[in-house]
């Protein structure tokens, strides 16, 4: 799985997740149940999580949407797989 976009917004993750649906891309979010258990304070950011092999696919969807500050760094071994 590739680390697509960490973030404790919850308007980001619903609108990625529709880019993600729209584009055919599956994609899952990690780390929700750890939000709830530290009280919903936001400490810990929720982890949106593509297929590596549709990893670049999406990261273009998210450039292309104007939210590439968004994207968690590119890994230059997750290019070959």
């Amino acid at each position: 799985m590739h680390d697509l976009i960490r973030t404790n917004d919850p308007v980001l993750i619903s609108f990625v997740e529709s880019l993600m649906r729209d584009a055919g891309i599956g994609c899952m979010v990690a780390d929700s149940g750890m939000s709830i258990m530290e009280g919903s304070v936001g400490i810990i950011p929720r982890r949106i999580l593509v297929d590596a092999e549709q990893a670049l696919q999406a990261r273009r969807i998210v450039t292309d949407a104007g939210l590439e500050h968004e994207l968690r760094p590119w890994n230059d071994s997750e290019a070959g797989r």
